[in-house]
């Protein structure tokens, strides 16, 4: 099951995280995430993904927490 993940730098502390798994031709799984550098950390702003058996999108806030809202999309 080839796996692929990379990084798009879009400035010196922002950038694009994106990982996705195939299986019989088809994404799997997969991980969409713009990550900004904080105080010398990478931290998760916003995070498409199809943890939790289903597609939804997270926003995170400054204090790291988060709201879920469903996408509706099939995998």
């Amino acid at each position: 099951m080839p796996e692929k993940e990379y990084f798009l730098f879009l400035d010196i502390d922002t950038r694009k995280r994106h990982y996705h798994k195939f299986e019989g031709g088809k994404i799997t799984e997969f991980v969409v995430q713009l990550e900004i550098k904080l105080q010398g950390k990478w931290r998760v702003i916003i995070r498409y993904d199809c943890a939790h058996g289903f597609a939804h999108k997270d926003c995170y806030n400054k204090a790291g927490r988060n709201r879920k809202i469903r996408t509706y999309l099939k995998i």
